[in-house]
C-alpha cells in the first residue's frame, strides 16, 4: 500500500524561512526549488498561496520576494491554512459495517476524538511562529560551522 503524504506545510515554511534568511539577495523560484529539492512549479504554486494569504509579497518577473509581515507574526497555523486544502489532520474511514456493533458506532466516536486532536494540533501550531523556526535553523547552522 502506497501512502502519500503532503509536504506542502513543510515546503511552505521552508520557502518563508529561505526568504527571511536570505532577504538581500535576488531569489528565484528555481533557487528555492533547489533548496527544497522540488520542481520550481511547485514552489511557484506554494508562493502564490502564501501571497494570497497575505504572508508573502512578490511580483511576477521580480526575483525579490519578502515576508508580508514580521516572522514573529506568522504562525505555523497561518502557513498551514494558506497551503493545505484539507485542514483535517485525521480522517475516519467512511466504510464500516453498520450491522456490526463496532462498525455502527466507531465513526461518530472517532469524529469526537479526532476533533479534539485537531483542536490541540491547531492550538500548538498557532503558538509556534516562523521566527522560532528561523532561530532553530540559524542555531543549527552555527553548530555545524
Amino acid at each position: 500500500m502506497l501512502v502519500k503524504y503532503s509536504y506542502k506545510l513543510s515546503d511552505a515554511i521552508h520557502i518563508l524561512a529561505y526568504v527571511a534568511i536570505i532577504p538581500d539577495e535576488k531569489i528565484t523560484s528555481d533557487q528555492i526549488a533547489l533548496s527544497i529539492e522540488a520542481n520550481a512549479s511547485v514552489v511557484r504554486r506554494l508562493m502564490a498561496s502564501l501571497k494570497k494569504a497575505g504572508l508573502l509579497v512578490s511580483q511576477a518577473g521580480a526575483a525579490r520576494p519578502r515576508l508580508a509581515k514580521p516572522a514573529g507574526d506568522i504562525t505555523v497555523l497561518d502557513v498551514f491554512n494558506a497551503v493545505e486544502t484539507n485542514h483535517d489532520l485525521l480522517h475516519v474511514d467512511p466504510r464500516t459495517n453498520m450491522a456490526c456493533p463496532v462498525g455502527a458506532n466507531i465513526q461518530q466516536t472517532l469524529d469526537g476524538l479526532y476533533a479534539r486532536v485537531q483542536a490541540a494540533a491547531e492550538a500548538e501550531m498557532a503558538s509556534q511562529t516562523l521566527a522560532e523556526v528561523i532561530t532553530g535553523i540559524q542555531a543549527r547552522r552555527e553548530q555545524v560551522s
